[in-house]
């Protein structure tokens, strides 16, 4: 016993904590990452048909919740997957493959499937230079950075105009982000207990100096992913000292919902946000719920362009609700095929030839969904 009263382990950490209650092989938080793409999904279904949600914390909850919960349950693994495996190409070379394939894969089936279909649905025609704009809709975009959202003016005829996938860009900021453990583990900082917390401190700041005068679109932006991913860190450093209860469950839950009155929630709500995720994703223990394959990514990343589809038919008038239901069903036979199809073979063939051994090693936390 220490005297706190509770029973402590060899880590040092106490019965129940993060640590000890997170299985990486028996978890929810591939269920919780496709909640989070259909979230998006649904937050997605307002602007794309008109529709606005005026209520301030409301729109704030719904608009922005669902991707910093990728980034807060992306920064407990990968900086785990780092920790456990500190090895540069190795770990480049997962990243790279959990990503950019994907992401290519879809370029290429906006371009030359779904924008077309689109096109044709809606009453128009493709315009004469579609082909070459196609072209560099992939080019242009390939290396993770959108500098083109439309492809020769398409989509026209919807109420959001010009854009066929408005949910890529945060990839971009994700991968910075993974360079940033990258940087951090090279130079042998991950090692040293202050790093995290400092650069939750330092994304904090830019959070809060993006809500105080300073207008700058790239710090703002810096700031919000950064602090999430920052703290999604910090519970994975501290995971053996972290408690995982069902009244703190609730009570960062209500944390939550009351900051999003805030003009920034996540000035209160980061960690808070990162603990429901991970305490719950630790706490689903049913084989049922596990979900080996992991459709969130290609939910995500295709979700956008058949909502635009959507949003050239009758379907456009239909309530926010009705279009986002109609849209996670269309998408997630094209987020299955992603995975097994593109995703999944990647990742395989980016794992590293295991030589035999005399008995099986145990895989690390987070190795196995970073």
């Amino acid at each position: 016993m220490n005297r706190t009263g509770s029973v402590a382990h060899s880590d040092g950490g106490p019965v129940g904590a993060l640590g000890r209650v997170f299985d990486p092989r028996l978890n929810g938080l591939n269920l919780l990452r496709l909640i989070l793409a259909a979230g998006v999904i649904f937050w997605h279904a307002f602007p794309l048909t008109g529709r606005e949600i005026g209520f301030w914390p409301a729109r704030q909850l719904l608009g922005e919740i669902w991707v910093d919960g990728f980034f807060a349950i992306s920064g407990f693994l990968i900086v785990g997957s780092w920790v456990s495996k500190p090895r540069v190409g190795r770990f480049l070379t997962a990243r790279i493959a959990r990503i950019l394939p994907g992401f290519w894969v879809c370029l290429v089936v906006t371009a030359l499937l779904l924008a077309p279909l689109g096109v044709w649905l809606s009453g128009g025609s493709l315009p004469g230079a579609y082909g070459p704009d196609a072209i560099a809709y992939f080019f242009r975009n390939s290396l993770l950075y959108m500098n083109q959202w439309d492809i020769a003016g398409t989509p026209a005829l919807v109420p959001y105009e010009g854009v066929w996938n408005g949910s890529l860009w945060t990839l971009f900021w994700e991968f910075l982000c993974y360079l940033g453990v990258l940087a951090l583990g090279v130079l042998q900082l991950l090692k040293r207990r202050w790093t995290i917390p400092v650069v939750f401190l330092l994304a904090l700041a830019a959070a809060v100096a993006s809500v105080s005068g300073i207008e700058n679109h790239y710090v703002g932006l810096a700031g919000r992913f950064a602090l999430m991913f920052a703290a999604g860190a910090v519970l994975y450093r501290f995971q053996h000292r972290i408690p995982v209860r069902g009244w703190i469950i609730g009570v960062a839950a209500v944390v939550v919902l009351a900051s999003t009155f805030l003009p920034n929630y996540r000035l209160v709500a980061a960690i808070p946000l990162a603990y429901v995720l991970l305490a719950c994703g630790a706490l689903i223990k049913d084989e049922r719920l596990r979900m080996r394959n992991d459709i969130s990514y290609g939910t995500y990343v295709y979700a956008f362009p058949v909502q635009q589809i959507l949003a050239g038919t009758a379907l456009v008038a239909w309530s926010p609700l009705l279009f986002g239901v109609i849209s996670v069903v269309l998408t997630i036979p094209l987020a299955i095929a992603s995975w097994f199809l593109v995703e999944k073979p990647a990742k395989r063939l980016a794992q590293p030839r295991r030589q035999p051994r005399p008995a099986p090693a145990v895989q690390p936390a987070g190795e196995q969904l970073g």
